[in-house]
């Protein structure tokens, strides 16, 4: 079997909150097309790894056991050994530990593989590549976990950063640092200082390293995760730690990389993204049928056709019709979300519209 320079893994879990009511827990945001092109987010991520793993015989998904026919169903393509589906959700160190676990028993220690979440927005196909195959090369070369990072554009209290350290070389045509340390989601007036130092990256939640060395890291910073799955496989998930890599390996370990990334990238966290993204130079952005009379600054999405979504003296609000479910909520109360959800939650004739 021929190894492909770069095995790439999505990580396709979620609950599907943030872009409630349009996603769902059986519906998670990844499954949606949220620039109205028709391809969901996982299929064009898939779209955007297939170069990188040569054919669907090398690329993978980890998904939940709730979403594993959702993935099968958008990805037909898709071979059935590798979807690696887990009984319940750990977070993320469990499922990048798994899913090494599997690369190294199908291909060897020394691949390459990489963790891609399955929902972020990416501008530039080529360079994105150009830059997994410059992560891979250092990968391949050095003990190294390598982690992707984005150029900040606003002091974000929501993202991770990563402060550059030392540059060790060129790989391809990108720089290299290793990782002065990481830090999680700051409060504002440490973004804004952060920006203005200029050497931190947001935290894309990308890695690539050989499976051999995260193995071997993962095993010195958290035996806890990766003993028990290497003596049980998925059987042992019941008894894991439910811990982010972050947290588990990345804030841990002396052998992490940072590349910053030169293309386009949003993580979607919320409405207000897609806002970011479609806005022009009109006064809302509209993906459904709409009809507005003195209504500025909108997001509108309704999921029917013949539905209509009609405005009157409305400013920088969201709205977005599906089925059942109505959501209006001004831009700023986006990340109250969740919040609202708790109450349908327990509500048990409600429940039924997560």
């Amino acid at each position: 079997m021929t190894t492909p320079s770069l095995v790439p893994m999505i990580l396709a879990g979620g609950k599907g909150e943030r872009f409630w009511p349009l996603s769902r827990r059986q519906r998670p945001k990844q499954f949606l097309s949220l620039d109205g092109s028709g391809k969901s987010l996982l299929q064009a991520t898939a779209d955007r790894l297939l170069p990188i793993s040569n054919s669907w015989a090398d690329l993978w998904v980890i998904t939940a056991a709730h979403l594993a026919d959702g993935v099968r169903e958008q990805l037909p393509d898709l071979p059935a050994a590798n979807l690696l589906v887990e009984p319940e959700g750990r977070d993320t160190a469990p499922a990048v530990a798994w899913g090494t676990l599997e690369v190294a028993n199908r291909y060897g220690e020394e691949a390459v593989v990489g963790f891609f979440p399955a929902d972020p927005w990416i501008d530039d196909q080529v360079q994105f590549q150009e830059t997994l195959l410059a992560a891979a090369q250092l990968a391949a070369t050095e003990s190294a976990i390598v982690t992707l990072g984005i150029n900040p554009t606003y002091p974000s209290t929501g993202y991770g950063y990563i402060q550059q350290g030392d540059k060790v070389g060129i790989y391809g045509d990108l720089p290299a640092f290793r990782v002065k340390r990481f830090t999680e989601k700051p409060d504002l007036a440490k973004a804004e200082e952060f920006l203005a130092i200029g050497e931190f990256s947001w935290n894309s939640g990308m890695f690539i390293f050989r499976a051999g060395v995260a193995l071997a890291e993962l095993q010195n910073h958290t035996p806890d995760v990766i003993t028990p799955l290497q003596a049980k496989g998925v059987a042992a998930y019941s008894e894991l730690p439910k811990i982010s890599i972050d947290y588990a390996l990345m804030e841990k370990t002396q052998q992490a990389y940072v590349i910053p990334a030169q293309f386009g990238w949003d993580d979607l966290g919320d409405w207000n993204a897609i806002d970011r993204l479609l806005k022009q130079d009109k006064p809302n952005v509209e993906l459904g049928r709409h009809i507005g009379l003195d209504t500025e600054g909108a997001l509108l999405y309704n999921s029917n056709d013949d539905e209509v979504i009609v405005t009157i003296g409305l400013d920088d609000v969201v709205i977005v019709r599906d089925g059942k479910a109505t959501l209006i909520v001004k831009k700023d109360r986006t990340q109250d979300i969740k919040k609202v959800l708790k109450d349908l939650q327990a509500d048990p004739q409600l429940k039924d519209l997560l």
